[in-house]
């Protein structure tokens, strides 16, 4: 690991960056530009750059339209403002008329952690990939980050990224980012763990800790949640007979639910799922919610070791 980077400024960085060669890229705000990173494109780009404020269902219409034109707009705030609160345009009018917008919702997950359940994002992934033709980006550390803002780009259709808040480490090396393909992060025999977002960071470090331990993970990274990599999947299904997934999402209908409904159909594994309770959940330190979830290392290293003692 080297340093920390804040998500939504190399978010903004990686946007900038393409746009500056890209002019059908626009950024679209509802009150939150500068929150999501975008302070520099706005300086860059002030063309390219519309303030609409605090109206996310009428910026993600008006996504819609300007995907019409041929331009690329990108729409990003708070990750419940524009997955829950503006779910029928989201499905409508950029899923159904397959528009080339691209929506991003920051602070997700529990990372607008003291604000409590309403501004909590544990069900997205859950809701934006039963919209078919969405495809869902949740990046695990800044290089994943980078690339998957370019596989946003360069995807032509509607697309869902998560982003968070916390500050990141560079884990892996980066590499492109390829819709439907995960990343084998480790290799090992006695159960397979497959991860997506920013959880990866504490995923990772439990699978260290139950490497020492004595039990041999094969840890998968799957950047695009809502379309898994059925291949190495169901090969690392088939090697250890035990999957486990984490994710700081709801356990019911992320990519638990994604990952089961492969293995039901393909290879019939047993599975636990690790993520937050079917629950609205207190608010409190980013820290405190991780640990009550169970997703803190040690919560996974103990979920984990219970799993495959049985």
């Amino acid at each position: 690991m080297s340093g920390l980077t804040d998500p939504r400024k190399e978010f903004g960085r990686a946007v900038t960056a393409l746009a500056d060669d890209n002019e059908r890229i626009v950024v679209l705000s509802a009150d939150s530009g500068k929150s999501s990173g975008f302070g520099e494109f706005a300086t860059a780009h002030p063309d390219r750059y519309f303030e609409f404020g605090i109206m996310e269902q009428g910026v993600t219409g008006i996504a819609s339209g300007m995907a019409s034109t041929g331009l690329i707009p990108v729409f990003a705030a708070i990750a419940p403002f524009v997955t829950s609160r503006n779910y029928e345009m989201f499905r409508n009018d950029l899923g159904y008329m397959r528009q080339n917008a691209k929506i991003v919702g920051r602070n997700g997950g529990f990372t607008y952690s003291d604000l409590g359940a309403t501004h909590h994002s544990l069900e997205d992934y859950a809701i934006i990939r039963m919209i078919p033709g969405v495809v869902v980006f949740a990046p695990s550390d800044p290089g994943e980050l980078r690339s998957c803002v370019a596989a946003m780009i360069e995807h032509d259709g509607p697309t869902y990224t998560r982003i968070g808040a916390q500050p990141l480490p560079d884990l892996f090396d980066e590499e492109p980012v390829v819709i439907g393909k995960g990343r084998h992060l480790r290799e090992g025999s006695d159960v397979t763990v497959i991860t997506t977002g920013y959880i990866t960071t504490e995923t990772v470090a439990a699978v260290d800790l139950l490497t020492e331990r004595g039990i041999g993970v094969d840890l998968i990274g799957m950047p695009t949640p809502s379309h898994l990599d059925a291949e190495l999947i169901c090969a690392s299904a088939a090697r250890t007979g035990a999957v486990v997934t984490v994710e700081e999402h709801y356990v019911t209908g992320g990519l638990g639910g994604a990952v089961a409904e492969l293995l039901a159909q393909e290879q019939p594994t047993r599975m636990r799922l690790v993520g937050v309770p079917h629950a609205y959940a207190p608010s409190g330190p980013y820290d405190g919610l991780l640990e009550y979830a169970g997703l803190d290392a040690a919560g996974i290293v103990r979920q984990v070791t219970e799993f495959v003692s049985r």
